[in-house]
């Protein structure tokens, strides 16, 4: 896969990559207010990465297309590959944020915990079981791979975890618990006087 018309400024990134099974562009500000214009052609993802937008308070454009008539693994992979991406360069250099965080997101029955560190080294652990092999139309097994995905790409370290009964609200309550996460681990940090969050003095 390649990236093109790569734009990075401060906390902002404009990507696009096409392959012979997706076209994906999108333009991403991190210090938003969550506004989104996003259409991947998989209404389920469109409704989960409007939700990870929405509460992480990023403004995110995102359009795809992908190969849907073979099914939709190659869109909603390339979907995570890039959006990481995005949120890696518009992190930039990973010095005077917050660096951890957490959040619990309930959803009615279901309920989602998220613990991430923007340590530069893309990892994701799930402890998440749906009642169901099917959500939206989408494998659930393909929500586990969305967020190994966007982890690896994004280079943070994300640990999910979950439990309910009804597959759309624990996979929401998954999104926004990430989201939630993020917003707080890429809070400024005063204090830190533009320092990375690190003993080692560097990320």
């Amino acid at each position: 896969m390649t990236s093109e018309g790569v734009v990075a400024t401060e906390r902002r990134c404009e990507l696009s990559r096409e392959t012979k099974e997706t076209n994906v562009q999108l333009n991403l500000l991190l210090d938003g207010a969550g506004i989104t214009n996003i259409s991947t052609g998989v209404g389920f993802l469109d409704h989960m990465l409007d939700s990870l937008a929405t509460h992480a308070r990023f403004d995110l454009d995102l359009q795809a297309r992908g190969d849907l008539k073979v099914d939709c693994h190659h869109t909603v992979e390339d979907v995570a590959a890039l959006l990481g991406e995005a949120v890696d360069r518009a992190i930039g250099v990973r010095a005077g944020l917050e660096r951890f965080g957490h959040a619990v997101v309930p959803m009615d029955e279901s309920v989602a915990s998220a613990a991430l560190d923007l340590s530069g080294r893309g990892l994701a652990i799930l402890a998440v079981t749906f009642p169901s092999p099917f959500v939206g139309g989408v494998p659930t097994s393909l929500i586990h791979h969305l967020f190994e995905v966007f982890a690896r790409s994004a280079r943070i370290t994300l640990h999910l975890s979950g439990g309910g009964r009804d597959d759309h609200h624990l996979a929401e309550a998954m999104f926004k618990a990430t989201a939630r996460a993020l917003r707080e681990a890429l809070r400024r940090d005063p204090s830190l006087q533009g320092q990375p969050p690190s003993t080692k003095g560097s990320l």
